[in-house]
């Protein structure tokens, strides 16, 4: 349903790097229409916790991403998950690549897919959100595996739904069973297709490419790769050869530095490891924020106790987990990506008999990527935290929690956060 005119649509670079306005696609509407009457689309009705109250395919996958139960009479197909693929690099545009691109990239040593997609910042509920427009079978294999897993969900979005991320979906209140307002060039009102995370950090909501046509996305702009076992500075180097003007590449994911200082892990990883790649540092003697740095930080942290938990608040009166620590850390001359997945690469990993104060605690609470890190507190030193800890609370500081949720802890290089700060993770 259109609702309103003409808006813009942002290619998503990462906080670190200009986010850049995308030319105007056509008015795709009549493609939607068409793409849910094939499906038989009637609006969303009644909901389910799990792929089971779905009729037909849907029944398969994981108990663990909550569905939306759809009124479609005829169910479009999505291919069977086969495997699962890490997403290592992302490449974005702030126009369409040619499938040249693609190509070229697919050839390259290491590679081992390539998936075109779409990527922009749009509204959803309000909020700017990094939203992906992607072919729905071909894309699952990239996201976490209980989402990969949920037939339902990439059913639902293929019907014309919207899937968003279990933190976004939990925090900011949005029920299965009700639409979204999406804002893009154009303005939809979506069906919530189901909560479930992908697992690529900053990346909360993800549609069809017929849906984000609608919505005005730049098509083909974005390209997602995997390469688990290639050199990734190295690929990267590559890759920016084959790039138009104006196209970027980064990382998904950390790698370790060949000198030993530590191991690689993803974003969000189960645990927290060494992310300052190609630095040469570890724990011991890496850039660590100054002294005065770090009372700047907690100060500017201890000066928003009081204030409420939003879901997307980066302040300076209203934060969530994230956007409080980044705020923070701007006040005392650091620059930090966005999301709690992303801070979790800006310095070495810190055992817990090192802890001091101004090193960041991790954990990982989202049970449809149940290694991807979607929280993130400020160690304040003698046991206690200061966080922002969920809607309908205040930023808070309580006794520092290392149960089974927590994920590790960092000491923030201002370096590496600055540069982790210009990828796509951010």
């Amino acid at each position: 349903m259109h609702l309103r005119g003409s808006r813009r649509v942002l290619v998503t670079l990462g906080a670190g790097l200009a986010l850049l306005t995308a030319a105007a696609a056509g008015n795709a509407a009549p493609a939607l229409a068409a793409a849910r009457t094939a499906a038989g689309w009637h609006g969303s009705t009644t909901t389910g916790a799990s792929n089971a109250a779905l009729p037909g395919p849907a029944r398969s996958g994981s108990p663990l991403v909550m569905v939306s139960q759809f009124a479609h009479s005829s169910a479009p197909v999505i291919a069977p998950l086969r495997r699962l693929l890490q997403a290592d690099l992302f490449v974005v545009a702030p126009t369409t690549l040619s499938p040249a691109v693609a190509a070229a990239v697919r050839r390259l040593p290491g590679v081992t897919a390539v998936q075109p997609l779409d990527a922009a910042r749009i509204q959803m509920d309000g909020k700017l959100t990094a939203t992906l427009g992607v072919d729905p079978s071909a894309f699952r294999a990239f996201a976490a595996r209980p989402t990969a897993q949920s037939t339902g969900l990439w059913q639902n979005v293929a019907a014309g739904g919207v899937a968003i991320s279990y933190t976004m979906g939990k925090l900011d209140k949005l029920p299965l069973g009700r639409d979204v307002l999406v804002e893009g060039r154009r303005a939809e009102k979506l069906p919530l297709a189901g909560l479930g995370t992908v697992g690529i950090g900053g990346v909360d909501a993800v549609v069809s490419d017929t849906v984000a046509r609608s919505l005005g996305m730049p098509a083909g702009n974005a390209i997602v790769i995997s390469a688990p076992h290639a050199v990734l500075s190295s690929l990267m180097s590559q890759i920016r050869k084959v790039l138009p003007r104006g196209a970027a590449v980064a990382p998904l994911v950390a790698q370790s530095p060949p000198a030993g200082t530590g191991s690689s892990a993803a974003p969000g990883s189960g645990t927290v490891t060494w992310a300052g790649a190609g630095t040469g540092t570890g724990a011991a003697d890496g850039p660590a924020l100054s002294r005065a740095q770090v009372i700047a930080f907690l100060t500017a942290a201890e000066s928003r106790l009081g204030l409420p938990y939003v879901w997307g608040g980066n302040g300076p009166t209203q934060f969530d987990c994230s956007g409080l620590v980044q705020w923070s850390l701007a006040q005392a001359g650091v620059v930090m990506p966005r999301v709690a997945a992303a801070q979790a690469q800006t310095g070495p990993a810190v055992p817990l008999g090192q802890l001091a104060p101004g090193d960041l605690l991790f954990y990982h609470t989202d049970p449809t990527a149940p290694g991807y890190i979607s929280h993130v507190a400020i160690y304040l030193g003698d046991g206690e935290m200061l966080q922002a800890p969920q809607p309908g609370q205040d930023v808070e500081v309580v006794p520092a929690d290392f149960g089974s949720e927590f994920a590790g802890a960092v000491q923030v290089d201002p370096r590496v956060a600055a540069a982790v700060a210009g990828n796509p993770a951010g």
